[in-house]
């Protein structure tokens, strides 16, 4: 049997970029994902004798305002694109999965998430899982923008995990520091996160040795091709 090195990477997206209200507290995305990447610690520190390391990096729109005039990152050339894309290009690229933390938006996933991803092109997410965690300030947590998120994750090639994880009224069950409030229950809270985790984790270390043993673009080629080439 081939042994591998598992050394895991994760990106954790908080696809909000809100920072005025209603609702209050402004940004309750920020609450959301402090916990989901303190919990998703805890969840990878169990398993530590299967991983030799781990890292997993919070992304958020708010640190990436781009310009109004849409550019993807792959429509520059090489050296020329913003620091920022480049820098978040690779990352994506060595990433061995992804968590997508969303509000509801008109029954959608968030505008301001979609218009990050789609800065890049779906060969650098392929062939890796995601999970997806909706929240929102009201009762259902945004578990409708689930239903676009699945179809645009799979679109991207990262299929999502079936476990997914909804925060109703979010502002309620997390402090500011992303920790429980008081009259939560801690253990349903970290039962119904680590549900998806696992299989995220799972699922991230099986493509992960997959990919070790054969290069996936070599029988399905990443479309690289110029648009406008004749």
């Amino acid at each position: 049997m081939m042994k591998f090195l598992v050394f895991l990477v994760f990106l954790v997206f908080l696809g909000s970029v809100r920072n005025s209200t209603p609702p209050k507290p402004a940004r309750v995305g920020e609450r959301v994902a402090k916990a989901c990447l303190s919990r998703f610690l805890a969840c990878l520190s169990r398993f530590l004798a299967r991983f030799e390391e781990h890292e997993i990096e919070l992304i958020d729109a708010l640190d990436y305002l781009i310009e109004l005039v849409f550019k993807p990152h792959f429509s520059y050339a090489k050296g020329k694109a913003p620091t920022a894309l480049d820098e978040l290009a690779k990352k994506i690229a060595v990433a061995d999965g992804y968590l997508m933390v969303s509000p509801e938006y008109n029954h959608s996933m968030s505008p301001a998430l979609a218009n990050l991803l789609n800065h890049f092109g779906s060969s650098i997410f392929s062939y890796k899982p995601s999970g997806i965690i909706t929240y929102s300030a009201g009762q259902w947590g945004g578990m409708r923008a689930d239903l676009g998120m699945r179809n645009f994750l799979g679109e991207l090639g990262c299929l999502s995990v079936s476990a997914m994880i909804h925060v109703p009224k979010a502002q309620d069950v997390f402090h500011e520091d992303g920790t429980l409030q008081a009259d939560e229950d801690e253990n349903a809270w970290f039962d119904y996160f680590d549900r998806c985790f696992y299989q995220l984790v799972w699922w991230a270390e099986a493509t992960k040795q997959q990919r070790q043993i054969e290069d996936p673009f070599t029988h399905s080629k990443a479309f690289n091709a110029s648009p406008y080439a004749t």
